[in-house]
């Protein structure tokens, strides 16, 4: 015990083995619907379900041991929504990419991510994006989810005259979805921890008791969740400037690009290109950094080379 506590300088601190066991419990919580939702998402991909669950559990275990014993900080390391939908859903289904070679794709990008951190060009590139633009990203990636997850939950449908339309509330996925929904909205008002959690496993309790869901099989539903993160990713609209036209063009088309176009990186293009565009007509043209020039000709390529 007293190796504990001087290892984690816990009365340094002002803490106690007790405080830090119930935050790391509550954390677990907060966290685990990334083991259902991630093998959801990457399941699209055609990736063994399976398989993906059982890596999501490690890599948070490993990533969040590193961050505790290594650099002795009390964060929760795990896989976040939005790159796994990108994986599936654009290189894997939009892009016709296997998920073998798109997974190996990853691990030249992940070398690469770390060549670019240690001759710190990460944070070069990253400082170069307008803070209104990064807060369009992670909002555009937020309805994107969203939109996968009513989806999944039949709550959205295809339909040959409007391209979508509501379900139909015959279909008793589209009940476990809303009343899962439900569940988690008043949880997470409540400041429930897991609320996320939760939520998806009284919905699945709702669904065995009404004879939808099969036990063993797909005890957890991967669309509550998903709508709940797509929310919570949406918020970020909010610190963007509006009242700007050039800044909210940009930032709109990439808001509405990503779910409209069922890719991120389509999404992507719209912002990026009609940003140096908005900018340079709004007489703001020295507010575009080098590394925005590049990506505007990088997405103009993108576009033609996904078209011709």
């Amino acid at each position: 015990m007293n190796f504990i506590k001087n290892y984690f300088q816990l009365d340094k601190y002002k803490t106690s083995i007790k405080v830090e066991l119930t935050a790391g419990l509550i954390t677990f919580i907060s966290m685990s619907y990334i083991l259902f939702v991630n093998p959801s998402v990457l399941g699209a991909s055609g990736m063994n379900t399976g398989a993906v669950f059982t890596a999501t559990a490690l890599a948070a275990a490993l990533g969040t041991a590193i961050m505790g014993i290594v650099a002795n900080y009390p964060i929760g390391e795990a896989p976040a929504l939005g790159i796994n939908a990108f994986f599936s859903y654009t290189v894997c289904i939009g892009m016709h990419v296997k998920w073998q070679t798109a997974l190996a794709s990853v691990f030249v990008a992940s070398i690469l991510f770390i060549l670019i951190t240690l001759f710190k060009l990460r944070e070069k590139i990253i400082d170069s994006i307008p803070a209104d633009l990064k807060f369009a990203i992670s909002s555009g990636i937020g309805l994107f989810i969203a939109f996968l997850g009513l989806q999944n939950g039949k709550l959205i449908v295809a339909n040959k005259s409007t391209l979508v339309g509501l379900g139909s509330l015959h279909d008793p996925l589209v009940w476990i979805t809303i009343f899962g929904l439900l569940v988690t909205v008043i949880l997470m008002i409540l400041n429930v921890p897991g609320a996320i959690f939760i939520g998806m496993v009284l919905a699945a309790v709702f669904g065995i008791c009404t004879g939808q869901i099969a036990l063993p099989h797909k005890i957890i539903s991967t669309a509550p969740a998903l709508i709940i993160v797509g929310v919570l990713m949406a918020q970020n609209t909010a610190h963007i400037h509006w009242n700007k036209l050039e800044i909210a063009v940009p930032a709109f088309l990439i808001i509405l690009g990503m779910p409209l176009t069922y890719s991120i990186s389509d999404g992507l293009s719209w912002g990026m290109i009609t940003y140096p565009i908005c900018m340079i007509a709004a007489k703001r043209g020295k507010e575009v950094t080098p590394m925005m020039s590049l990506l505007f000709v990088i997405f103009l390529i993108f576009l033609w080379v996904l078209n011709f």
